[in-house]
């Protein structure tokens, strides 16, 4: 159902199943990795409403420490996640729910990736580590595209027509949707998704 991909290693998708929502698998010579992909095979998709919380492990101090990652699902089956800087962080620590699953013991050069799946709600009011830089190429793409939507519309409402026959818009008009924009941006950065 998943895999993970490691530049210059082959794909692995020997997920182990250790519980009816949860999968563990084991990345050896973590300490050489900067960034990982997790994607879904396309075997079998999310239940409508579902998704797949991403999960990283690794041993630091004697125990294991758990980082949400970020999420796949059905609309965006894969993700590049960055974590050069997680194998070192104590600070990015957060409750998961692999925290108390008695699982394989991991040595310090390797790590474990967990996909939790659970209510999209649920995935999505968890937050990320920061160093993750969760890097989603079509939803970038998607933002961009909505954002130009907007400009234009908003830019041609307020086309004039030139003595030469040229249309113009007053700067005016383009300074005002920045701001617009900028401020709807910092109340919601996800606000363009429902527009």
């Amino acid at each position: 159902m998943f895999g993970v991909l490691i530049s210059g290693r082959l794909p692995q998708n020997n997920f182990q199943r250790v519980s009816e929502t949860q999968f563990l698998i084991e990345v050896h010579d973590i300490e050489n990795v900067n960034h990982i992909v997790v994607y879904m095979t396309g075997e079998m998709p999310f239940p409508d409403g579902y998704a797949g919380g991403v999960y990283f492990c690794y041993q630091s101090g004697g125990e294991q420490r758990w980082i949400y990652l970020g999420k796949i699902c059905n609309q965006k089956p894969s993700a590049i996640f960055r974590i050069t800087n997680l194998k070192h962080d104590t600070n990015s620590l957060s409750v998961t729910p692999f925290g108390g699953f008695g699982g394989p013991t991991i040595s310090h050069l390797n790590a474990m990736i967990g996909i939790s799946v659970e209510p999209i709600s649920a995935i999505d009011a968890l937050t990320p580590a920061t160093e993750t830089q969760t890097t989603n190429v079509n939803s970038f793409a998607e933002f961009t595209q909505k954002m130009l939507e907007n400009f234009y519309n908003y830019a041609s409402s307020f086309a004039k027509d030139a003595p030469d026959g040229q249309s113009y818009v007053p700067f005016s008009s383009l300074q005002h949707w920045f701001e617009n924009f900028k401020r709807r941006l910092e109340l919601n950065p996800n606000f363009w998704k429902s527009s």
